[in-house]
């Protein structure tokens, strides 16, 4: 194994229950991990709060892992050590990654990470950028990809304020595709005209769904991106032309999906989930192959990560405080490094 100079015990926040409660993410002194054959070890410059990470720790995402554990799925950071040849190559780059889902995650000093989810950063991306480098630059792809698949030259998406919405705005433009843009706050909407979006929908004023039902119809949209679930979902299939499919990629409502079956029976319209790491899973055929190759030439530009705060890993509780209380602010990122050389 290939080292550099680091120590045997590292700080992280270690998750004891799936409660969300602040003093059930506490930080621990532990080993710093070693890294097996087709891994290395990545000294952490910056991991982000996502929307997913919120729902782990409260036992509500998809993945469970046997605790205690550390969370965090995705960051940036230096490779300091290699379990195997392969890896060596990457000694003393920075770059941004995945750690495996049954491991601990970047929330911490060090973390191991799969080869494989390792990505080199370019030198004009920044520590802070790379540290969003996957989960909402690559879903955004992903998504719009299935958008250009399906030949869909109209679409809607819900929680369009976001960091992933306002992704997918720069990349409906770019496809020139049209895009409507539904969000649930009058600064929200200012906010995406100021971007240059064209059609933005309030989802709190009177009427909105025939509103945005008529808008839908006359641009003649056919495929919606949903984040927000529970009645949003109806209402979005409901806005849809006849045939229609809304994807369904987060549940910030945390509520289930709504929707009256008179879509399914009479406008022959079709829900359908995206979940990232499904996209990823057990395959790397051509679609996965463009990804690596085209996000990392978008990212800090169409794909750009608005940062709202950097915080210590033992400031926890107020960074998950700040991350949920606005997320189309900015992301909330842990630096656990940023005060040591």
């Amino acid at each position: 194994m290939t080292t550099s100079a680091f120590p045997k015990t590292m700080r992280a926040l270690c998750l004891t229950a799936y409660d969300g409660r602040p003093e059930s993410l506490q930080v621990t002194e532990m080993p710093v991990p070693k890294p097996a054959a087709g891994q290395v070890l990545v000294r952490v410059a910056a991991a982000p709060i996502n929307p997913s990470d919120l729902m782990f720790v409260r036992g509500l995402y998809g993945v469970k892992k046997a605790l205690p554990a550390v969370p965090g799925f995705e960051g940036s950071g230096t490779v300091v050590a290699a379990g195997s040849i392969a890896g060596r190559l990457l000694v003393g780059r920075r770059v941004g990654c995945v750690p495996a889902p049954t491991m601990d995650g970047t929330w911490a000093e060090y973390v191991v990470v799969p080869l494989g989810q390792c990505i080199p950063l370019l030198p004009r991306i920044s520590d802070e950028q790379g540290a969003s480098f996957f989960v909402n630059p690559f879903s955004a792809w992903a998504l719009m990809e299935l958008a250009r698949r399906g030949k869909h030259r109209a679409l809607v998406q819900s929680a369009a304020a976001s960091t992933l919405g306002r992704m997918l705005q720069k990349l409906a433009r770019k496809e020139k595709l049209t895009l409507v843009n539904v969000v649930r706050r009058a600064e929200q909407e200012e906010m995406l005209r100021k971007l240059g979006a064209e059609h933005v929908v309030n989802s709190s004023e009177p009427e909105f769904a025939e509103r945005l039902r008529l808008i839908c119809h006359e641009l003649g949209v056919t495929l919606a991106f949903d984040a927000v679930a529970g009645p949003m979902t109806g209402q979005l299939a409901g806005a849809l032309v006849d045939g229609g499919t809304v994807i369904v990629y987060g549940g910030l409502s945390e509520q289930e999906c709504r929707i009256h079956p008179k879509e399914f029976i009479f406008h022959r319209k079709k829900v359908e989930g995206f979940w990232l790491s499904e996209f990823f899973k057990g395959r790397f055929g051509k679609d996965q192959l463009r990804a690596l190759v085209e996000v990392p030439t978008l990212l800090g530009k169409d794909l750009e990560t608005p940062i709202r705060a950097r915080l210590p890993l033992e400031s926890a509780g107020e960074a998950l405080s700040i991350a949920a209380s606005d997320m189309t602010a900015g992301k909330v990122l842990f630096t656990p490094n940023a005060t040591k050389r």
